[in-house]
């Protein structure tokens, strides 16, 4: 399996350690992946805010060098995965779209290039029993809230690659595991995503609520594939708490440090020491 990678900005900065994660997991598995030469930001939330254009031109420039790679492109970010399939939509079902677009890159493009988040190739590319082949240290007795957030399955008629509502390929990436997910009402419940900097109050009234039916579903921690996400729940986790009222410290891992840890890779490899709640407790039979 070969994917035109788009690792987005995210993984150049605040979720470094998702792309550590990412790219020694898909290693292990033998997942190739190819980086988008000289790739540019998809425009995430600001651009379809202030700019319609932008909001398209921005990932479309994307997929044009995509689909001279020839392959189909990958994407690990919620809010890049969310951004590319929307383009392509658009492309695909306006010819005035496809017109204007053309004009600002000065190169045409119909929205014809596959587009595939992270959690879509390892479960239903690889496949979940091909991982669970795979796995050398089971995560027996660890209880796991999987969190989706609310950009990889809605709207559905543009992203989804699972049930909108009820999403469950994670679960089952981490069932193969030998984890437990736990059954919880929150999994697509929105975490304030970009709000995290213009309205942190909000951020954290809603991490509050995440990280509360967490640990009454009687999770350990709660386990995403989102950088916004990640950020949220874990960065801002210390400032819900003084808000909103006491709760469990809860590590927020990558569902990617979870898959390599339970497939034997170091710890180190899988940049476990970045979460600002340490997760290390949680693996007390995996050397740090």
């Amino acid at each position: 399996m070969r994917y035109a990678f788009y690792p987005g900005c995210s993984m150049e900065a605040t979720a470094r350690d998702f792309g550590a994660s990412t790219r020694a997991v898909l290693a292990a598995l033998d997942v190739q992946i190819e980086e988008i030469p000289d790739w540019s930001c998809c425009g995430s939330t600001p651009a379809h805010r202030t700019n319609t254009a932008l909001a398209v031109a921005l990932p479309a420039f994307n997929l044009c060098k995509a689909r001279d790679m020839g392959a189909p492109v990958m994407t690990a970010c919620a809010a890049c995965y969310s951004r590319l399939r929307a383009a392509n939509h658009k492309l695909r079902s306006a010819a005035t779209e496809r017109e204007r677009v053309g004009r600002i890159l000065g190169a045409s493009y119909d929205g014809s290039v596959p587009v595939h988040h992270l959690l879509d190739v390892l479960a239903n590319h690889v496949g979940v029993e091909a991982i669970r082949r795979s796995v050398a240290r089971p995560l027996a007795g660890l209880r796991v809230a999987c969190y989706y957030g609310c950009l990889l399955s809605r709207p559905p008629e543009v992203v989804a690659f699972d049930d909108a509502e009820h999403p469950e390929c994670m679960d089952q990436i981490v069932a193969a595991l030998g984890a437990s997910p736990v059954d919880w009402p929150y999994k697509t419940e929105c975490c304030g995503a970009g709000l995290s900097i213009t309205n942190p109050d909000v951020v954290c009234r809603l991490s509050h609520r995440i990280l509360t039916m967490a640990r009454q579903a009687g999770a350990d921690c709660v386990t995403v594939a989102c950088p916004l996400c990640q950020l949220n729940l874990d960065m801002r986790q210390a400032d819900a708490v003084k808000r909103y009222g006491p709760l469990p410290a809860t590590p927020v891992p990558f569902v990617t440090q979870l898959i390599g840890l339970a497939l034997g890779l170091p710890p180190k490899e899988l940049a476990l020491g970045a979460l600002m709640v340490p997760a290390g407790k949680l693996f007390s039979g995996v050397r740090a």
